[in-house]
């Protein structure tokens, strides 16, 4: 084996980043898998790799022997001596064996199980490296974008992965080239590689952003109790904080509305509603209805968590919100049913 052999494992390492001793072991029981075909696959080939002094020995290790019993596995007295002067009867020699004498069709079937091991390693590294980003937040770069079905491929890190249509927030145009924030839903394990699935309509998404813009999340002072989201349209997130000092709503809302504002961008334009989570589902759902004004909630069944909360009669379509969003999302966020009731009792026809 040549120079550029281990150089070539070297590359590899650097690369793709497979340690090169992982490679060593698996090209080493590649070529004494491909060997032992040539002894009817009897386990007396070895094959030890130096990467130090660039040498690879493959030998045959056969045992000393009075009488023959195996001719693949036994050595006479006589013919072992005539390999080393040394050998006794009862211990093994090694005999080397030159890479040439393997013939095309080993070198052909160690070549693949090289390849395959790659293949295993990379796998291995992709999933190693996907499971330590699960449920976070990644920066993405757009490489293609299918213009059938819609989906995109992105570039993280050394890997790709696709971004289905469905987890692409409604109107947004993604091209090739930009760079945009994913979240990790989960990873699965395929038969060829792992599938790592990503979205930007999932609701961690804006937890996460949360978490990278409030410093004050980041270190535990404000808890994210709930989000509900409907992506590209509105998030409405509560948040809380023990600290009494400490305004959750406020912080979140950032010096002169800046850290929201850094969100919003982030995705591309959704609204966001901030709210103070109260652990009396009379106030929070008070709250979950913003921007509309509440002027009482009623707990209608504590078992199945059903309210009604009136507001004035100006703030009814404010509080239902278009086409039900408000209510539906304050609903997702406080996990009551929520139905709405107009100060004077009657809705407008």
């Amino acid at each position: 084996m040549s120079k550029e052999f281990f150089e070539a494992v070297k590359m590899l390492e650097a690369e793709k980043g497979i340690p090169a001793d992982y490679l060593y072991e698996k090209i080493a029981g590649a070529i004494v898998v491909a060997a032992k075909r040539n002894y009817n696959g009897k386990d007396i080939v070895h094959c030890d790799i130096d990467p130090e002094k660039q040498k690879i020995k493959v030998y045959l290790r056969k045992n000393v022997v009075e009488e023959i019993e195996d001719p693949d596995t036994d050595l006479t007295l006589e013919q072992a001596q005539l390999i080393r002067k040394s050998a006794k009867v009862g211990k093994t020699i090694d005999i080397p064996l030159k890479t040439k004498d393997f013939g095309r069709i080993v070198v052909q079937t160690a070549k693949h199980v090289i390849r395959s091991a790659i293949k295993d390693a990379e796998r291995g590294q992709m999933l190693q490296e996907f499971q330590s980003k699960n449920q976070e937040l990644l920066s993405a770069k757009v490489v293609r974008v299918d213009p059938t079905t819609g989906n995109v491929t992105l570039e993280i890190g050394r890997n790709e992965a696709v971004l289905p249509k469905a987890e692409q927030v409604p109107g947004e145009d993604l091209r090739e080239g930009d760079m945009t924030k994913i979240f990790v839903v989960g990873i699965k394990e395929g038969e060829k590689r792992p599938r790592i699935m990503i979205s930007r309509t999932h609701p961690g998404l804006v937890r996460r952003l949360f978490e990278s813009e409030v410093p004050e999340i980041f270190d535990g002072t404000i808890e994210i109790k709930s989000v509900s989201r409907e992506a590209g349209s509105r998030t409405k997130i509560a948040v809380f904080s023990k600290d009494e000092d400490v305004d959750p709503v406020g912080a979140c809302i950032g010096p002169r509305g800046q850290r929201v504002s850094n969100i919003v961008d982030a995705l591309g334009g959704e609204k966001i509603d901030i709210v103070k989570y109260n652990e009396d589902p009379v106030v929070f759902v008070s709250e979950a209805l913003a921007p509309s004004d509440v002027i009482g909630v009623e707990i209608l069944d504590e078992g199945s968590k059903s309210c009604r909360a009136t507001v004035p009669d100006d703030q009814l379509s404010l509080a239902i919100g278009n086409k039900g969003q408000n209510v539906r999302l304050a609903a997702k966020l406080t996990g009551w049913k929520i139905d709405i009731k107009p100060e004077s009792g009657f809705y407008e026809g």
